[in-house]
């Protein structure tokens, strides 16, 4: 059977989240997977409620958060993925439903940013790692 992801992606730095989205696609359809359903959000801090959506949607399997936040002159990056992933965790485990963290940040450049794009691939595998194992 194949494994249905919904993707929950952030506009924000979209340069970056696109090339992510784009990654995150290719590696779903390598490993079987289909992506089913995409939204897209204004930023990473947005995401709990098109995953909540996305989670109760019977035929999602799982979700995989795409987003990069990059440090900026305050602390505000590390507060938006600190309560992002607290939240996106707490959905997972209420819905009994994957959501991955395909977040790049806090307190990086955008240099580094860009180095690291492959975090959605890696938020995809572990989505379909989750389904084949919790199935």
């Amino acid at each position: 059977m194949t494994i249905r992801l919904g993707f929950v992606v952030s506009e924000f730095n979209r340069d970056l989240t696109y090339q992510m989205e784009l990654l995150g696609q290719e590696h779903a359809r390598f490993l079987g997977a289909e992506v089913a359903e995409t939204i897209m959000v204004p930023g990473v801090y947005d995401m709990p409620l098109a995953i909540k959506k996305l989670v109760s949607n019977e035929a999602i399997d799982a979700v995989v958060t795409i987003g990069c936040v990059i440090e900026g002159a305050t602390k505000h990056d590390e507060i938006v993925v600190q309560h992002a992933a607290r939240k996106i965790m707490d959905i997972s485990l209420e819905s009994g439903k994957p959501v991955t963290l395909g977040i790049s940040g806090p307190g990086m450049t955008r240099m580094e940013a860009h180095q690291r794009v492959d975090y959605a691939k890696r938020a995809v595998e572990a989505a379909v790692k989750m389904v084949e194992r919790i199935r």
